[in-house]
């Protein structure tokens, strides 16, 4: 059968793949949820910890091993447009049907949740997931917050902009985000343009950047007025079953 993946590329399966391979944390956290473990992740891919020690790591999300890749003769590769990189995903696509999940918002999180269980043949687990993941957010009744600058680096510090789906995340948390750029995703920001955008809050994420206590003080020096905070930037960044994590949050 014919598949066409979240940028339109379009694979082929004679069957229910038996040897899935993930790039991506979110999307391996899926398989296991859906009960069709990876055999082979990243070593990023740390969701669920107990299965995470003895799984067949290739490499990390931008730097996969092609050639442990191509030991383990999956028969499907699961990436994402945004963490892995194009070449890479390319040569793969010369040997594998590698399928690619392209997210910005929630609605294209669960898209993307169906479409893998169809791959998978676990149609029914990965609806009823996608189901209960859109009703959190359709019954959330979110809390007009503010501006918020959401960094996920330090030196320098880098901002996750409008054209993401961390900018989904914090929109239902009821942040606007401070970073008004629409076609800027990452963007590098100095202090002093931070002084200049002025947030009601600063989000400080664990992930990719751990930020820690001592950032905050380092922070709150410049800003005084602004309310800096440590989030788990699993709740804002990752979209698979972790997002019912997020909704749980959003509850709070």
């Amino acid at each position: 059968m014919n598949y066409n993946d979240q940028t339109n590329h379009s694979i082929t399966l004679s069957g229910t793949p038996k040897r899935v391979l993930s790039l991506v944390p979110s999307q391996t956290e899926l398989l296991y949820y859906l009960g069709t473990p990876p055999v082979g992740q990243t070593i990023f891919c740390y969701h669920p910890q107990n299965n995470f020690k003895e799984s067949t790591k290739i490499g990390g999300t931008k730097k996969l091993q092609l050639d442990k890749i191509r030991s383990l003769k999956p028969d499907l590769i699961i990436g994402n447009k945004e963490e892995n990189v194009k070449e890479q995903i390319e040569e793969l696509r010369l040997e594998f049907p590698v399928w690619l999940s392209d997210i910005y918002t929630s609605k294209d999180a669960t898209a993307m949740i169906r479409q893998i269980g169809k791959l998978v043949g676990k149609s029914k687990k990965a609806d009823d997931l996608a189901s209960e993941i859109e009703e959190g957010f359709r019954t959330n009744s979110k809390q007009i917050r503010g501006t918020a600058l959401y960094l996920i680096w330090n030196n320098p510090y880098m901002a996750a902009g409008r054209n993401t789906f961390i900018n989904s995340i914090l929109n239902a948390h009821g942040y606007t985000n401070a970073i008004s750029a629409e076609d800027s995703r990452y963007p590098t920001i100095s202090l002093d343009e931070i002084k200049k955008i002025n947030p009601d809050y600063v989000l400080l994420s664990s992930e990719p950047f751990p930020f820690k206590e001592s950032h905050i003080s380092a922070l709150k020096s410049h800003f005084a007025e602004a309310k800096i905070r440590l989030v788990d930037g699993e709740l804002y960044s990752w979209y698979g079953p972790r997002l019912l994590k997020t909704i749980e949050s959003l509850r709070k």
